[in-house]
Formats: C-alpha cells, sequence, structure tokens
C-alpha cells in the first residue's frame, strides 16, 4: 500500500499550498500529491476562491523534486483531449515523467452551465468520455493519430515532443459507475480512483471492476493500491508528519500482526 495526499485548490491561497507540497516533498512516505479540476469550489460557498488545477499543478511540479503529481480528476469535457493531451506531454517533460494523467467524464452542471460549456446527459457524457481516452491514448503513444467519432474528428494529427514514461504517463480514471465508468477504467487505465463510500461499497465496486477486467483479459492486480488522503482548507504543513507517523506506525501493526 502506497500513500498520497490531495489538496483542493479552493478556499486557499497559493503559499499554503505550496508550503504543503514543499515539505510533503521532503516525507518519503507520501507517494504523490494532487489537485482536482473544478472553477469553483465544490460541496461549500461556489462565490469562493478556486485556483485552476492544471497551471497549479505545473508549478507545483516545479517546486518539488520527488512526489509523482496528479489532477484528480481532469473533467474531460472542459478541454479538447488533443489540447489536453499536448497540456499531459509537456507537463510529463517538465516534471521529469512524474505526471499521473487523471481523467473522467465530468459532473458538475453549475460550473459548466455558468460557462456554458455542454456537459450533455450521462449517456452523452460517457460516450464523449470514451471517444476522449482514445484519443488521448493516441496522441499520448502514437506518431499520428486519426479518430472519426461522433465527438471528435483528428485527421493524421501530431503531439511533439511525447513524455519521457511510455507508452504514456499512467492514465487514472475516477468514478463509480458500474455499467460505464468502471468498464471504460477496465479498458484504458492504469488504475481506478474509487471516489468515496464504505468499505462494503469499495470491495463491491472492486470486484465489479475485476469483472470487467476478465471480460478483456487484463488483470487488475497490474497497480500498486494507492490511498489518497485529502487534507482540506486551511493548508498546513504542519499536519504532514503526525500523520506519516501514523502511516508509518499502522503499517508495522500490519506487519507485526
Amino acid at each position: 500500500m502506497q500513500f498520497a495526499f490531495k489538496t483542493s485548490p479552493q478556499n486557499t491561497t497559493w503559499d499554503d499550498m505550496l508550503a504543503v507540497w514543499r515539505a510533503a516533498d521532503e516525507i518519503d512516505v507520501y507517494e504523490s500529491g494532487w489537485t482536482f479540476d473544478h472553477f469553483y469550489p465544490i460541496f461549500s460557498d461556489p462565490t469562493g476562491p478556486c485556483l485552476e488545477g492544471w497551471i497549479t499543478l505545473t508549478a507545483l511540479a516545479q517546486a518539488t523534486q520527488r512526489l509523482r503529481i496528479g489532477v484528480l480528476v481532469t473533467g474531460i469535457h472542459y478541454r479538447h483531449p488533443a489540447v489536453l493531451a499536448n497540456m499531459a506531454a509537456t507537463l510529463d517533460i517538465v516534471s521529469a515523467g512524474r505526471l499521473e494523467l487523471g481523467i473522467g467524464a465530468g459532473w458538475n452542471e453549475e460550473e459548466s452551465g455558468a460557462y456554458g460549456i455542454e456537459l450533455g446527459s450521462i449517456k452523452e457524457r460517457f460516450d464523449r468520455f470514451e471517444e476522449a481516452c482514445q484519443v488521448l491514448k493516441g496522441l499520448l503513444s502514437q506518431e499520428t493519430t486519426a479518430f472519426d467519432g461522433a465527438y471528435y474528428q483528428l485527421a493524421e494529427a501530431r503531439n511533439e515532443p511525447k513524455g519521457p514514461q511510455r507508452p504514456h504517463p499512467p492514465i487514472c480514471i475516477g468514478g463509480n459507475g458500474e455499467k460505464r465508468t468502471l468498464r471504460i477504467t477496465a479498458r484504458y487505465a492504469d488504475h481506478w480512483n474509487f471516489v468515496g463510500g464504505t468499505p462494503e461499497q469499495f470491495a463491491h465496486k472492486r470486484d465489479v471492476l475485476a469483472g470487467h477486467c476478465a471480460d478483456i483479459g487484463r488483470d487488475p492486480r497490474e497497480r500498486l493500491d494507492l490511498a489518497i488522503v485529502y487534507l482540506p482548507s486551511p493548508h498546513d504543513p504542519a499536519v504532514l508528519e503526525p500523520l506519516a507517523e501514523a502511516i508509518r506506525d499502522s503499517g508495522q501493526r500490519a506487519n507485526s500482526g
């Protein structure tokens, strides 16, 4: 089991987030750090401050040396996947191969409607998302990509230079839907983000994902387990070392038991 942290760039300041990430980079318990992809604060006052997740992550990549980095997760409808592929390849280069590419179908009706960004029905979101997964993998791993879908059309498109991680940065898909999300995860992702629930719900969703993997001949154990700890604002690096000690202690008890 590996451990990570997430600092949503909402209701916070850049200086506070930066302090947390610089401190976490020195604590080996933390494998990775994550931001989010929203333009309004979520589950709080939507009129509050919210920094853009990818720009924030790029700056944090330059402020750290060891941590793997990711956005948990990128709403695919906010950016054309060809644009996102270029962003991902560039950030993989800038971070010296530390990027985890987190993506999801999108869900936030409030900010999508406010910005006039089409979200669509549930079916439309996942049809578009599955096409976007194909476009992303093609542009991140192939010399040219041609694609003719309902939502995206590419004509021998290029994305150069590519990042150091081959065939592409690990793809993390977030969501719990059993019929579409977990099936798409089995086919296109390197790991899956369980968005929350009880241990029993997690076990059930994991079994559903394993079934989808078996259907296409994939081994769901290809990736290590990763637990991501959410750090709410106000962000303070003082919480990191006590949390790391608790994680170390729990690991020692598990090993001795």
